[in-house]
């Protein structure tokens, strides 16, 4: 599944600075559902996230000794979730496995379609959690801050959103510049990619650069090969979803026979971010800023 979305000259972007995970408002109106009754128990509760960025953000917090099980698309900090029981992915979580790990929370989502299902039932078998709609980057930091707080550590949010707010908040581009038009693949057949309502938008905006969907309210929608050749992108970042990055294919860009036409192409200028950098809403969103700044660099030499 897509964030939010529908189910070499190649660059990757840099390991994670964004200080050290193991240390480290109220929800806002938009769509999220929970149990009440919910205090904070410290380090002794139990937790179950569902998916990746509520993982890094338990462990962005100092918080990896409370996961008692993960969803198996978590696969970082390596050495905590490697010895993590799995309770299942996206749309298919085992309910049953969550319950019975017995946890204080269950960290959830509703970001993407169909998981309002997932969450349907936790709340059928009664489990305490937390599920919010992650569209902004400004939700992304209600995100961790309400997370801090359900895990009894508030204090440590604030370190965390400002090493985000450092790098995916930098000074834009000065307004002489043209922005180069950069389109994210978080699909490769058919092409899925985000529009306005995509906390991607706003880090392609804030790099710098131009995101060709940014005028479509939606968070993301597939495009046909003649959608994307009127787009003329001048740069295409593979950040495939599921996918592991030695597995992106720059080849699926450039041998497009519709394409062969495009600058992007002739130019090959196809590069690659891990999903991991730009489609989970937690801390290493800003390695993801980072690497779509040098992409945009690159063009402009």
């Amino acid at each position: 599944m897509t964030p939010g979305g529908i189910p070499r000259r190649h660059r990757r972007a840099r390991p994670w600075r964004g200080g050290n995970l193991r240390t480290a408002r109220p929800a806002r109106d938009q769509p999220q559902r929970e149990l009440s009754g919910y205090t904070p128990r410290g380090s002794s509760m139990r937790v179950v996230s569902l998916n990746c960025s509520n993982t890094e953000i338990v462990c962005a917090l100092g918080c990896a000794d409370r996961l008692v099980g993960v969803d198996r698309d978590s696969d970082w900090p390596t050495d905590v979730v490697e010895r993590l029981p799995r309770v299942g992915r996206d749309l298919q979580i085992d309910i049953e496995q969550v319950q019975a790990l017995r946890p204080d929370l269950v960290l959830a989502s509703l970001t993407v379609p169909g998981h309002e299902k997932v969450v349907a039932g936790l709340e059928s078998a009664g489990l305490p959690h937390y599920a919010p709609e992650t569209i902004t980057l400004d939700d992304a930091y209600t995100d961790i801050r309400e997370i801090a707080r359900r895990l009894g550590v508030t204090e440590r949010a604030e370190p965390v959103v400002a090493d985000m707010r450092r790098a995916l908040e930098a000074p834009p581009a000065a307004k002489d510049r043209r922005r180069p038009s950069v389109l994210v693949q978080w699909w490769p057949k058919p092409v899925i990619a985000p529009g306005r309502r995509s906390w991607v938008h706003e880090m392609i905006e804030r790099a710098g650069g131009h995101n060709p969907l940014g005028d479509e309210p939606v968070k993301s929608r597939p495009l046909d090969d003649a959608e994307v050749a009127a787009l003329a992108p001048d740069a295409i970042v593979l950040s495939w979803c599921g996918v592991r990055t030695e597995n992106y294919r720059a080849d699926e860009v450039y041998k497009r026979e519709a394409w062969q036409h495009l600058d992007v192409v002739r130019q090959r200028r196809v590069f690659t971010i891990p999903e991991a950098y730009l489609g989970r809403p937690g801390p290493r969103l800003a390695e993801g800023a980072r690497a779509l700044r040098d992409v945009i660099a690159a063009i402009r030499c």
